[in-house]
């Protein structure tokens, strides 16, 4: 109890560095960019119609507003992809620093997480204009789409913590993940229907597919105006939790000779 409340007494101490270094990463991927964060609205929109284009007749047969289905996965699913990525070259990122001051390092990873974060709120934007387009009715339960956010924040951060102790050693790990996402994105319900696969099929990705429990929930919000499952709305908590307890004991145990590899 004494080491967990030392880390937030310590998270809140450098509260105003992960502000700056998240206001850094924002600014730097809008750079000399003309739209700034209007690209964070444009991109997905693009995408979308890119995707829609492709697969709605050949995967979206049968789903009704194929646009929103779309987005509704391809949002949560960009987001889980950009910030574990980022979060997991934070370190080796920021090594000419970490060698000069003393930082704590899971501040840069979960500044990458957060600025991340940032980006799939103004994203959301995209998805708002679609539904008004397509005249997708609005339903109350997308109030609770924070909790959603929320479950997948916290996963990011404990993926994105294994990710940057792992990277740290093994640099091919940037290499190897770029696949295991490529492959994760269609085994992930985006750009079809789960009921559309075999039982055995749907029964792995239902039981091993920590996506398919955020991308259900926030499906069943904002697509179908329902309330999650039990199943899947504790699962997601549960899974969530699990990973970042996971990512920060990783990150712990080998924090002290990240300055060997670096």
């Amino acid at each position: 109890m004494k080491l967990f409340k030392y880390r937030i007494k310590t998270l809140f101490k450098y509260q105003d560095l992960i502000r700056d270094l998240v206001a850094r990463d924002l600014k730097l991927k809008y750079r000399r960019s003309f739209l700034g964060y209007v690209w964070s609205v444009l991109n997905p929109l693009l995408i979308m119609i890119v995707l829609t284009l492709v697969f709605s007749n050949l995967l979206g047969k049968g789903i009704e507003n194929y646009p929103v289905y779309l987005l509704t996965g391809r949002l949560l699913f960009d987001f889980m992809k950009s910030s574990t990525n980022n979060a997991m070259k934070s370190v080796t990122g920021n090594a000419a620093l970490l060698r000069k001051v003393y930082v704590p390092k899971y501040i840069f990873t979960l500044a990458k997480v957060t600025s991340c974060m940032l980006d799939l709120v103004f994203s959301i934007g995209a998805l708002l204009i679609v539904m008004v387009v397509t005249r997708s009715p609005f339903h109350w339960h997308m109030l609770l789409t924070p909790l959603v956010i929320l479950q997948l924040y916290i996963f990011c951060c404990g993926l994105g913590f294994f990710l940057a102790q792992f990277n740290v050693f093994f640099r091919d790990m940037e290499h190897i993940y770029g696949a295991v996402t490529t492959a994760w994105q269609y085994l992930t319900p985006i750009i079809y229907e789960i009921s559309r696969l075999p039982d055995k099929i749907q029964i792995l990705i239902k039981a091993f597919n920590p996506m398919y429990y955020y991308v259900a929930q926030f499906r069943d919000l904002v697509y179908y105006g329902r309330l999650p499952g039990p199943r899947v709305f504790w699962g997601g908590w549960l899974i969530a939790f699990f990973m970042l307890f996971i990512g920060v004991w990783s990150f712990q145990r080998s924090k002290d000779k990240f300055i060997l590899y670096i």
